[in-house]
C-alpha cells in the first residue's frame, strides 16, 4: 500500500502518512464524506479557519508574522483564506443581482450616478461581473501603502502582499453577515453605506499595520496619515484602471459620455 500523495509505502493500520502527513483515504468518494471533509477542513471550531479569523481580529500580528516566518499549519494560508472571502463576496453579488434585484439602489457604483441610465447600467453590470477582480486589485494598493508607511519589520513587497491579502480577506469575511443583514432589512440603502464600509476596511488595515509594526505615538500618527494618503491615491487609481478596461474591451466608448440631445 502506498500514499496517494507522496507514493511512500504505508502500513495498513495508519490513518495518516508518516512522510507527508496526508490523511489516508480508503473509501470511495460520496456526498457524505465530501461534506464531512469540507466542514472538517473549514468549519470545525477546532480547525484553522475560525482560529485564523478570530486571531486576525484580536492579534493579527501572530497570524501574519507567523505565516511570513514559516508557520504553515497553525493558520489557514492567505490564498485559501482569500478564496473563502471571494466566495462569500460572490454570494453577496448574486443576492444583489438575483434576489434583491428590484430593491437595491445601484446608483453611485463607481460614479455611475453621474452618467445617463444606459451607460450607468453598463458600468454597474460590468462592476458586478468583475467584482472579484476589482477586490483583488486592492491587494497591491494596501501592500504598497504598508511597504511605504509601515515597514519596521523590513518586509519585502511579497510579504506586504501577504499582509494585505490577510487583512482584506478578514474584513470581507467579517463584513459578509453585516452585508446580508442590510440586504434583508434595507436593500435600498445598501450602496449609500458603501463609503462608510470602505473607510472601515481602511481603518481595519491600519489597525493590522499598527499591530505588526509598532511605532511611538507621533510616529504612528504620521505614518498612518501617509498610509491613508497612499490608499486614497490607490483607490482612485483602481477606479481609473477599471474605466480603462471598460474602454479597452468596448464596454463603453467616448460617445457614451456625449451630452444627450
Amino acid at each position: 500500500m502506498e500514499c496517494k500523495n507522496c507514493q511512500q509505502p504505508l502500513r495498513i493500520d495508519y490513518s495518516f502518512c508518516a512522510n507527508c502527513g496526508a490523511r489516508i483515504i480508503q473509501n470511495r468518494l460520496t456526498f457524505k464524506n465530501l461534506w464531512h471533509d469540507v466542514t472538517e477542513r473549514y468549519f470545525n471550531m477546532d480547525n484553522t479557519f475560525f482560529k485564523t479569523l478570530w486571531h486576525l481580529i484580536i492579534k493579527p500580528e501572530l497570524v501574519i508574522s507567523g505565516y511570513i516566518d514559516g508557520v504553515r499549519k497553525k493558520y489557514l494560508n492567505p490564498i485559501n483564506f482569500m478564496a473563502i472571502a471571494l466566495t462569500l463576496s460572490g454570494i453577496t453579488m448574486f443576492l444583489m443581482r438575483k434576489v434583491f434585484k428590484g430593491g437595491v439602489d445601484l446608483s453611485g457604483v463607481l460614479g455611475s450616478d453621474n452618467l445617463n441610465n444606459e451607460v450607468g447600467n453598463k458600468i454597474m453590470s460590468t462592476t458586478f461581473d468583475y467584482s472579484s477582480f476589482i477586490f483583488i486589485l486592492y491587494i497591491p494598493v494596501f501592500a504598497f501603502a504598508g511597504w511605504a508607511a509601515f515597514n519596521k519589520r523590513d518586509y519585502n513587497f511579497s510579504e506586504q502582499f501577504v499582509t494585505a491579502a490577510y487583512s482584506l480577506a478578514a474584513y470581507s469575511i467579517i463584513s459578509f453577515p453585516i452585508s446580508i443583514l442590510f440586504l434583508l432589512i434595507a436593500p435600498e440603502s445598501y450602496f449609500s453605506l458603501s463609503m462608510p464600509i470602505l473607510f472601515l476596511m481602511l481603518f481595519y488595515a491600519l489597525y493590522v499595520a499598527n499591530r505588526l509594526h509598532y511605532f511611538k505615538f507621533l510616529n504612528r500618527i504620521s505614518r498612518s496619515l501617509l498610509y491613508i494618503f497612499l490608499w486614497v491615491i490607490g483607490y482612485f487609481g483602481v477606479i481609473i484602471f477599471f474605466y480603462i478596461i471598460l474602454f479597452a474591451t468596448g464596454e463603453i466608448s467616448l460617445q457614451d459620455f456625449a451630452p444627450s440631445k
